[in-house]
């Protein structure tokens, strides 16, 4: 089982990490809108961190945790028209 759970950890990390690379704001800079998806960017950005902080400390729950969090920060930006990303792919559920 730890096994498992150290392959989806660093899966989950990579993925994070791509979703950040590729994702872009989409809202006009004078936009309400661009403000919430600089939030949701930051949030983002904060639970990789927080994500690599927990797997370097050998806590692969807590680091698994985060990722998936980060990640569901951007894919709801996505789903909700915040960032221009990839429509085909792994990494957004758009």
């Amino acid at each position: 089982m730890p096994a498992d759970l150290e392959e989806k950890t660093d899966r989950y990390g990579a993925l994070l990490t791509e979703a950040l690379e590729t994702a872009t704001i989409a809202a006009r800079a004078d936009s309400p809108l661009f403000e919430a998806a600089r939030d949701c960017l930051e949030m983002a950005e904060s639970y990789l961190d927080d994500g690599r902080h927990f797997r370097a400390n050998d806590d692969p729950v807590n680091a698994l945790a985060a990722f998936s969090y980060g990640h569901a920060w951007l894919d709801a930006g996505a789903r909700i028209g915040l960032f221009d990303v990839p429509t085909d792919g792994h990494l957004f559920t758009t």
